[in-house]
């Protein structure tokens, strides 16, 4: 089967894949790859490969949400990908929790209709792979973490304040779009897969963080990710 929206070749995609949603965010992490080339940049996915300290990396654009997560791990699985470790941002549940902050993700909730879909509406636990979260939490032991559980949901702003006390109270640590479905389509797939996340502000808050603040975080999370992706090569 050939990939609909990623126009890309076998072999134009590294074994390992970092996945933001946004493609400025993929720019951002192509910015730090030696050589890096464009391999795809149909429906605004845009995806590179480069090399990171002489380790190939390829960074994927999937759009907001778990549909469009899970058609980009579908077709990186046709094109010979790996391993898949989502980027992205998320919402605290927790006053410990605070904006900036990194979450090195387990496993996710899925409350998204896109899991379901894809198991037919049996009870499902989508986690990451083991060895995918130990290196992104060793990656992540200079600064301020927190390792553990999300709740992957469809809609932004539909969630509340009370609804983060809710999953709080449940031992979420963040709200996102994406984890659920990249972590079962993985399973599905075969692949490894793991989840990275910075902090931009409290579930249900809605406020936007300023660039300030928010860009060094984001790099944070993207030299977390690259380091952890060179040590998942390392035999």
């Amino acid at each position: 089967m050939t990939p609909i929206h990623i126009r890309a070749q076998p072999g134009d995609v590294a074994p390992i894949v970092l996945l933001p949603g946004d493609p400025g965010r993929a720019t951002r992490v192509a910015e730090r790859l030696e050589h890096a080339r464009c391999y795809n940049e149909n429906r605004g996915l845009l995806g590179y490969t480069g090399r990171y300290k002489g380790a190939a990396v390829s960074v994927q654009t999937t759009g907001m949400g778990a549909p469009a997560a899970a058609i980009v791990v579908e077709e990186l699985a046709l094109l010979g990908a790996r391993t898949v470790i989502r980027i992205g941002t998320c919402g605290g549940t927790r006053p410990e929790i605070e904006a900036t902050d990194l979450i090195v993700v387990t496993a996710a909730c899925p409350l998204d209709g896109t899991t379901r879909q894809y198991l037919d509406g049996d009870p499902y636990a989508p986690a990451a792979t083991y060895r995918v979260v130990r290196a992104l939490a060793e990656s992540a032991s200079g600064g301020r973490h927190h390792v553990g559980l999300v709740a992957t949901v469809d809609t932004l702003y539909s969630v509340t304040p009370a609804w983060r006390e809710t999953w709080a109270a449940r031992g979420v640590l963040a709200q996102e779009m994406e984890a659920s479905a990249v972590f079962t389509v993985a399973a599905l797939r075969g692949l490894e897969a793991g989840c990275l996340l910075t902090v931009s502000n409290a579930a249900g808050q809605h406020e936007r963080l300023r660039d300030d603040a928010l860009l060094p975080a984001i790099d944070r999370m993207i030299e977390v990710a690259l380091e952890a992706a060179l040590a998942l090569q390392i035999p």
